[in-house]
């Protein structure tokens, strides 16, 4: 291989790799739609245009990714506080084969809205890179808070963001 393809070949993937960040839905954009089976059998299924007006935290979670592990419980916790207020919680299960997120939550029993997405698509259209990756979406449907990884203090952060966007902010 020349020199000049390999050239190439890097701004290509330079391209591509910038391209995809671009695409990246970031604070500010309009949250893409999505409608998804719930997790749990029998139950309706789960779209963000229904909760329009709502302040909404979407959370993108696996039961392989440990800080899922230790967020959803808190997400929980949140979701009691504000319910009340207009706060809807939709934490969307990437699990591959879905028996595995539903084993989690024999264990960890969520209150809050949870669909299945097997098959990654939904992650896709926001562009996820890493889980688990949440958004706070205000009831205009704009993203108020791109949130990646989850670490001691995080939830306060996350808090602070949904009291802010609850109230309008």
């Amino acid at each position: 291989m020349t020199n000049k393809t390999k050239s190439r070949i890097a701004a290509a993937l330079l391209a591509a790799a910038l391209s995809t960040t671009a695409l990246a839905v970031e604070e500010g954009e309009k949250a893409p739609d999505f409608t998804l089976p719930s997790i749990h059998a029998g139950q309706p299924e789960i779209a963000l245009a229904a909760l329009a007006g709502k302040t909404v935290y979407v959370d993108f979670w696996a039961s392989w990714c440990a800080p899922c592990l230790k967020s959803l419980p808190l997400y929980n916790a949140l979701y009691h506080k504000y319910k009340d207020q207009g706060l809807e919680i939709v934490a969307i299960n990437v699990d591959n084969p879905v028996e595995d997120g539903q084993d989690f939550l024999l264990d960890t029993p969520l209150d809050f809205l949870i669909p299945a997405d097997p098959d990654g698509d939904t992650p896709e259209k926001f562009e996820v890179i890493g889980m688990p990756t949440s958004y706070l979406i205000a009831p205009d449907g704009t993203v108020k808070l791109v949130h990646m990884g989850f670490r001691e203090g995080d939830i306060e952060l996350v808090e602070e963001a949904i009291v802010k966007t609850l109230a309008g902010n």
